[in-house]
């Protein structure tokens, strides 16, 4: 029988150590009479191990975030007075800076939200302001006017084990605070959602309905993670839960707080898994780790640093790099402007490289300006987490259909990956097509959503 794995965001040590120090205890007090239900203090004269006075100093940081969004209608469409449909979702929070009230969670908990509720532990409650959200990375930063509030710093998360002991803190289903322990399961996870930049915590600690944005802390109350997801089979939680690494979490906070949103920065190049194929096809040992240079963008941060296609990056910024989602994700997080060391590996020699990340290019072309025949049809590069996915093409950003024909059968969102069987890849290659003029029929092979169609365009007259 199939099952179908589904990723759900969701917004025990002690009680291991407690049941096991209650067998202990039967067995020893066995002929003594029953004079408490509870557990005792003490087992052979040690005191019992307890992580309360750790979640006494944490849980105040903890906060329950509820906001309320209206369903507005589709265009040519309208609710009657009162009937407009609202929604709400609930999730956590961790306060990170008392003084300035800047209270951390994730992106898709206040995701369209036109009103925030922030709920402390002390039951008091204020309306929220979100300073930023990057939806990449599933976090956001709100501010709440308030007084005398306990934050949680966040520590250096790379310093976590497969193995330590993490407990993670929230509201789930609306019960009240509550928290679950396990341990850290793995590390650096990735390619867990369709895009963004991941390299989550992954922890058999239960993260619960109403957990997203909570805190996950080891055993000294320090907050190494923001619990953002689990995966599932069956909707419930089975020990896989994941959480945005802290150092993470740290670097896109201060970003949302400085700019407003993540200054993402590119190098310029294009690259690729080594597959046996790949491998194969380039004569390299099937053992090689990194990632194949693909294409290097002519001007681009790469280019100028001498960076070639078919260079095999061994890492990058000094992390060693494995897979295309580790590039992307160490390229997307650093600053605009920082110089970065590459690790190439060439023609067998190893050789480094330094390359000065550069903002990404938010060009566009009007279809017209190079076919009059694609008049009313906007086109632009591809987002990068569409890239990130592993889709290539250009992206319609915009589209009149007063205009033209094609405009008028294309829609926003469309993909255009090839003309005249010949692939599209970035604007340059659709110019470079188009620049035969408009006096030859035109195929254009688009994508939308998960259908794949051709649009025939005739020549011009």
């Amino acid at each position: 029988m199939s099952h179908a794995i589904t990723i759900r965001r969701r917004g025990g040590f002690a009680r291991h150590i407690a049941a096991c120090a209650a067998l202990a205890s039967l067995l020893t007090l066995a002929a003594a009479p029953a004079v408490s239900a509870g557990l005792p203090a003490a087992v052979d004269g040690k005191e019992l191990p307890s992580l309360a006075p750790m979640l006494e100093a944490v849980t105040p940081a903890v906060v329950n975030i509820s906001a309320v969004s209206a369903n507005k209608p589709p265009p040519g469409y309208f609710y009657l007075p009162g009937r407009g449909r609202v929604t709400q979702s609930s999730g956590s929070g961790v306060i990170v800076d008392a003084a300035q009230g800047y209270v951390l969670t994730n992106h898709h908990v206040v995701r369209g939200a036109e009103s925030i509720k922030v709920a402390l532990q002390d039951g008091r409650s204020f309306s929220a302001k979100v300073l930023g959200s990057d939806p990449d990375t599933d976090l956001a930063v709100l501010r709440i006017p308030a007084e005398n509030l306990k934050q949680l710093a966040l520590t250096d998360s790379s310093a976590l084990r497969v193995g330590d002991f993490v407990v993670a803190i929230g509201d789930p289903f609306g019960l009240g605070q509550a928290a679950t322990s396990g341990i850290v399961s793995a590390l650096d996870r990735s390619s867990l959602r369709a895009a963004g930049y991941q390299n989550f915590i992954q922890t058999d600690a239960s993260i619960n309905p109403g957990n997203s944005g909570g805190a996950l802390v080891n055993l000294r109350g320090e907050l190494v993670g923001i619990n953002t997801m689990i995966y599932t089979p069956s909707g419930g939680n089975v020990g896989i839960g994941f959480a945005i690494p802290s150092n993470l979490a740290s670097e896109v906070m201060h970003q949302l707080l400085e700019h407003g949103q993540v200054q993402r920065g590119t190098l310029g190049v294009d690259v690729l898994d080594i597959t046996p194929g790949i491998a194969q096809q380039l004569r390299m040992a099937p053992s090689t780790t990194g990632v194949v240079i693909a294409r290097v963008v002519d001007g681009s941060p790469a280019d100028k640093a001498g960076a070639k296609a078919r260079d095999v990056v061994l890492a990058l910024d000094g992390k060693p790099i494995s897979t295309r989602q580790q590039f992307h994700n160490t390229e997307g997080l650093l600053p605009v402007g920082k110089k970065v060391r590459m690790t190439l590996r060439r023609n067998g020699q190893t050789l480094d490289v330094t390359a000065a990340i550069e903002a990404e290019p938010n060009e566009a072309m009007h279809g017209g300006s190079a076919d009059p025949r694609l008049t009313g049809v906007e086109f632009a590069e591809m987002p990068r987490e569409q890239r990130v996915r592993g889709n290539d093409g250009v992206i319609v950003s915009n589209v009149y259909p007063s205009r033209g024909p094609v405009a008028a059968r294309l829609q926003r969102g469309d993909i255009l990956i090839g003309v005249n069987q010949r692939p599209i890849s970035r604007l340059a290659d659709l110019r470079e097509l188009l620049s035969g003029g408009s006096g030859q029929a035109l195929l254009l092979q688009m994508i939308r959503g998960q259908t794949k169609f051709y649009l025939q365009v005739a020549p011009a007259r």
